[in-house]
């Protein structure tokens, strides 16, 4: 990795699937001062729909093009789903039968503007940026004042 990589780690949680959850993201560049943190709570989501989003707002926050990026996730849904192209062959489908379409959408108008990556990394193993982004993720599931997530509530109530 040269010092220009940007590495993003990233987490969802759900307590109860579904149930309140958040997201975490911890961001640094290779070589500099660089390390950011976010994250942010839903009051009705999936674990997967928060592994997902934690990856398209970690993309979102970063303002130049053409960047390399190594996405750690202890998500394999995440990380097959790309490093495996099977996305980009639910696209072609319209993501019929898919669940978190509206997800995997804004992702993919996000991916080709940089140079992306995906490592899979084992949860709850002791790799220090992976335990603080369940922490962040965990902790905003748990704050008062939750988030929408419209794409999952419009889809799941009958």
């Amino acid at each position: 990795m040269d010092s220009k990589t940007i590495n993003i780690y990233t987490d969802g949680s759900s307590r109860g699937n579904p149930g309140p959850g958040g997201y975490g993201i911890v961001m640094e560049q290779n070589a500099t001062k660089y390390f950011k943190e976010f994250s942010e709570g839903y009051r009705m989501t999936t674990n997967n729909r928060m592994e997902l989003l934690a990856v398209i707002e970690a993309l979102k926050k970063l303002k130049k093009e053409r960047l390399k990026v190594v996405i750690y996730t202890d998500s394999k849904y995440v990380s097959d789903a790309v490093e495996k192209k099977w996305v980009f062959a639910w696209e072609k489908k319209n993501f019929k039968k898919k669940k978190n379409a509206d997800l995997w959408s804004e992702f993919l108008k996000i991916y080709p503007k940089h140079t992306i990556k995906f490592i899979w990394i084992k949860g709850h193993n002791n790799h220090p940026q992976n335990e603080r982004c369940d922490y962040l993720a965990v902790t905003a599931s748990k704050k008062k004042e939750l988030l929408t997530d419209k794409g999952y509530e419009e889809n799941n109530n009958n």
